[in-house]
């Protein structure tokens, strides 16, 4: 098999603010941490203090031979009420992207992952179609003070998450996707509570996590056509896109229309707002495989990783594969990792997902970036500080990054352009 993977390919890590940065305290993910009955495990709090640490931690991701960093800017931080803009804040984000230029990182920033401010709230949320102009007059401010230092940018990350969730609510047999504990997340008392706390009902509470029936799918996707419109009119020269969480959907014999309808549900039905764009990131951890009833539970041998779904590198290709065949844009994993503490069975992983995108690459998919997740030791959400993705670990009592020799072992494969030497 042919080793190299194209020239300029992107090799990266990734992470996202409320995650990583500590203290998104005008977030309504803040506010339904501190909610009665509160299904998040842990308080995200100070993060890994990468708010503060940003510099130093570009710095090593340089310093392990990573050429590309994925981070998201917080809406709750630039716009903490309707209509006023910090100028604090975004003087901040320019100088993340000014330290990425610095130590030949390639920024790619996500606009939004996963967290509105709390006043949005209060006018509707995700269910007000108004929603749409107010993230795209955010990235409009955005764009008009950062854009000339933002390369690639994503409009929003896992549009399509909603409707995951929609269908583990719907059939508890599902596996949950990344950062969510089903038994938990159907407590009802909580939202409730993250209402008040934002100021507002729970008749008018509607996160983004809740967006899956078609009226506010609709409303994403105006929210995407519109970010694009303004960030491609303010700087032309960004590549600009959306990211779907994507499992490789598999079926055996009785199960393909079962599968069909899961992958129109998670893929096909956003083609209409993908068009246009750039490029496409796909973020794949797993495989799901369908039978005449429904999906497949996994038998008891079957090796799973902290979030409890199958250890399936090979998905990440499948679900490449079947991308290819309704998208002619360019590729980019923007997404792909495993959450355990067996940093050998990450290293595994990586290898073989890469191996996969290296074979969709010799069959001529336009794959152009592999972005791992994530650069950290995070808060993953629901599961708080319990799931352990990075290739870096963190000492939270002392904030210590803790270099793991996956962290290493990427780094070398970035270096050399491919697997060959690593």
């Amino acid at each position: 098999m042919k080793q190299g993977f194209p020239k300029d390919f992107l090799w990266g890590t990734a992470t996202a603010a409320h995650q990583v940065e500590g203290n998104n305290i005008n977030s309504d993910v803040w506010a339904e941490e501190y909610s009665k009955g509160s299904p998040y495990a842990d308080k995200s709090g100070d993060a890994v203090d990468h708010y503060r640490l940003y510099r130093e931690d570009i710095q090593l991701l340089a310093r392990l031979g990573l050429k590309t960093y994925r981070f998201s800017i917080e809406w709750a931080r630039i716009e903490p009420e309707a209509g006023y803009y910090s100028k604090s804040e975004i003087e901040h984000y320019r100088d993340v992207l000014k330290v990425c230029h610095e130590y030949g990182i390639t920024p790619m920033v996500t606009m939004f992952h996963f967290t509105s401010p709390r006043w949005l709230m209060r006018l509707g949320g995700w269910s007000n179609p108004s929603t749409a102009d107010r993230f795209a007059k955010y990235c409009e401010v955005v764009f008009k003070e950062l854009g000339e230092l933002i390369p690639y940018a994503l409009t929003m990350n896992e549009v399509n998450l909603p409707v995951m969730l929609h269908e583990l609510f719907v059939n508890f047999n599902f596996i949950p996707p990344v950062g969510i504990e089903a038994k938990s997340w159907t407590a009802p008392e909580w939202r409730e509570s993250a209402a008040r706390a934002c100021g507002t009902t729970l008749d008018n509470y509607f996160t983004f996590h809740m967006a899956s029936d078609k009226a506010s799918i609709n409303i994403i996707k105006d929210a995407h056509r519109k970010a694009r419109e303004v960030i491609k009119r303010i700087n032309p020269n960004t590549k600009v896109g959306l990211t779907l969480a994507l499992p490789d959907v598999q079926s055996v014999e009785g199960g393909e229309e079962h599968a069909e309808k899961t992958w129109n549900k998670y893929f096909k039905q956003y083609l209409d707002a993908i068009k246009g764009d750039d490029f496409f990131g796909i973020q794949n951890y797993t495989r799901e495989i369908y039978g005449p009833n429904g999906q497949i539970p996994l038998d008891d041998d079957v090796e799973v990783t902290e979030c409890g779904y199958e250890y399936y590198p090979e998905g990440l290709a499948g679900a490449i594969r079947k991308v290819a065949m309704d998208i002619d844009i360019p590729i980019i994993i923007t997404e792909n990792g495993i959450a355990t503490k067996n940093d050998e069975r990450r290293i595994e992983y990586i290898k073989r997902a890469l191996e996969g995108v290296q074979s969709c690459i010799n069959d001529g998919i336009n794959v152009q970036g592999y972005i791992y997740w994530s650069a950290f030791d995070n808060f993953e959400w629901t599961f708080g500080y319990n799931m352990h993705f990075g290739v870096i670990g963190v000492d939270r009592s002392t904030q210590q990054r803790i270099v793991k020799e996956s962290a290493h072992f990427l780094g070398q494969i970035a270096q050399s352009n491919g697997l060959n030497k690593a």
